[in-house]
C-alpha cells in the first residue's frame, strides 16, 4: 500500500513538473508560429533604412527572454538586430476570454489568469488583472537591463531624440514603448492610471476582446460607446498626454473618442474594411476621420485584419490606406507574437518592401511606412 502511494505521488510531482516547465512554452510554439522560416532577401537598401518600427506586439505576454535568440514565436532583442527593427511598441495584454472571437465575448472567464499560474507568476497576478499588466511592464524595463545597451524603453521625446541620436551611430541598437490592450486592467480605478504612465504606458486600447467599466468593445455583449467612467478616463489621458488606440474598439467607443478627445489617436493593429470587410476593421469613415486628425494606422499581418496569409495582403491594405488617407498616415502594426500564426516573423519585414516595391511605392515612402511615420507620431505626441 505504502509502494502505491509512493508511486501515486511520484506520478503527481511528474505531472507538476511537465506542466510547469512544458506546458506554458508549448503554447507558445504552438500560437505563434511562422508561415516562413529565413533568412529572407533583402534589397540593397533595406538595411541603410534609418526607422523601421511596428505599433502592436504581445511578446511580454509569453515569459519569453527577449535577450536571446529563439526559434519560435515572432519578437525577440537578436531578431530585431537581424531586421534593422529600430522600435517595437510592446503591448500588454492582461485578460482574454475562453473562446475568443471577433463577434461577441463577455468578461466572465479569464484564460491570462490560467497562464500566469502555469507561468509561476506571483500568486497576486493570478487574480489581479492590474498587477499582471504592471508584471508586464516590469519585465521590459529588466529586459532594458539585460540588454548591455542594446535595448532602452522609451517614455518621452526626450528619449526618442536620444536614441535617434545613439543609433545613427550604432545600428544594432533598438528600443520600445509599452502600450495597454484594455483600461480594464485599471480595475475600476481611475487613479490607478498614475501608477501605470510611471511605468511606461503611453498609449491605452480603451476595450480589448469585452465590453469593461470604461468602453464598448466591437466585441462585446452590448458594444456600447464610453461610460461616464470613460469620459473621466480620457480628460486624464488628454492631460497626461497618452494616446488612445482605437483597436478593438465598438463603433460607438470609436465615435465617442472622436467627438470628446482631442488628444493623441492611432490603430495600433488593424484591416479595413475596403479589403476585408469584418467587424473587427476600420470603415472608410473611420479612416478618413483618423487621418483628419493627423492620427496613424497600423495594419496587421494576420488573416482577420488583411484577408490574407502573405506580406502581399498587408502590402495591398497599406496601399488602401495611404490611398485614402495619405502615405504619411499609415504604419505596420503586425500583432507579432498575438497567438498568431504569421506570414513571418520580425526578420521577414523585408517581404513587405518588396511587396510595397510592385505597388509602386517610392524608396521613401516605404522609408515612411516602414518606420518614419511613427516615429514623427511619438515626436510630435509623446509628453516632454
Amino acid at each position: 500500500m505504502k509502494k502505491a502511494i509512493k508511486i501515486i505521488l511520484l506520478v503527481l510531482v511528474l505531472l507538476v513538473l511537465v506542466f510547469f516547465l512544458f506546458v506554458p512554452q508549448y503554447i507558445d510554439r504552438s500560437k505563434n508560429k511562422s508561415t516562413l522560416k529565413g533568412p529572407f532577401e533583402k534589397i540593397s537598401w533595406y538595411d541603410s533604412i534609418p526607422f523601421i518600427a511596428d505599433l502592436h506586439c504581445d511578446a511580454l505576454l509569453w515569459n519569453r527572454d527577449l535577450v536571446k535568440e529563439h526559434t519560435y514565436g515572432h519578437v525577440d532583442l537578436p531578431r530585431m538586430q537581424k531586421g534593422n527593427m529600430a522600435f517595437q511598441v510592446f503591448t500588454i495584454v492582461s485578460k482574454v476570454p475562453s473562446g475568443i472571437n471577433i463577434e461577441q465575448n463577455d468578461d466572465r472567464s479569464d484564460q491570462i489568469g490560467l497562464l500566469s499560474f502555469a507561468q509561476l507568476q506571483p500568486p497576486a497576478n493570478w487574480f489581479s488583472v492590474k498587477k499582471r499588466a504592471i508584471y508586464q511592464a516590469d519585465a521590459l524595463h529588466d529586459f532594458a537591463e539585460r540588454s548591455e545597451g542594446k535595448f532602452r524603453v522609451i517614455k518621452s521625446k526626450a528619449d526618442l531624440k536620444t536614441f535617434l541620436f545613439d543609433r545613427a551611430v550604432d545600428r544594432t541598437l533598438s528600443s520600445g514603448l509599452l502600450g495597454l490592450e484594455g483600461a480594464h486592467c485599471l480595475e475600476n480605478d481611475l487613479s490607478n492610471l498614475n501608477e501605470f504612465y510611471n511605468a511606461g504606458i503611453r498609449y491605452i486600447g480603451l476595450a480589448h476582446f469585452f465590453d469593461n467599466e470604461w468602453a464598448g468593445s466591437a466585441h462585446g455583449m452590448k458594444k456600447g460607446g464610453l461610460t461616464p467612467k470613460g469620459h473621466s478616463l480620457l480628460k486624464k489621458m488628454e492631460e497626461m498626454g497618452i494616446a488612445v488606440d482605437l483597436a478593438h474598439s465598438s463603433q460607438n467607443t470609436i465615435e465617442d473618442v472622436f467627438k470628446h478627445f482631442s488628444g493623441a489617436i492611432l490603430v495600433s493593429h488593424t484591416g479595413v474594411r475596403g479589403v476585408c470587410d469584418n467587424q473587427r476593421n476600420l470603415s472608410d469613415e473611420q479612416l478618413i476621420k483618423i487621418g483628419e486628425r493627423n492620427g496613424l494606422v497600423g495594419v496587421g499581418l494576420w488573416e482577420t485584419a488583411v484577408c490574407g496569409t502573405d506580406a502581399a495582403s498587408t502590402a495591398k491594405t497599406i496601399k488602401y490606406v495611404a490611398d485614402k488617407i495619405g502615405v504619411e498616415k499609415v504604419a505596420l502594426g503586425s500583432d507579432w507574437d498575438g497567438a498568431y500564426e504569421m506570414h513571418f516573423d520580425v526578420t521577414g519585414t523585408p517581404l513587405i518592401v518588396a511587396e510595397l516595391l510592385k505597388l509602386g511605392f517610392s524608396r521613401d515612402d516605404i522609408e515612411k511606412i516602414l518606420g518614419g511615420n511613427i516615429r514623427d507620431f511619438f515626436l510630435r505626441n509623446l509628453p516632454d
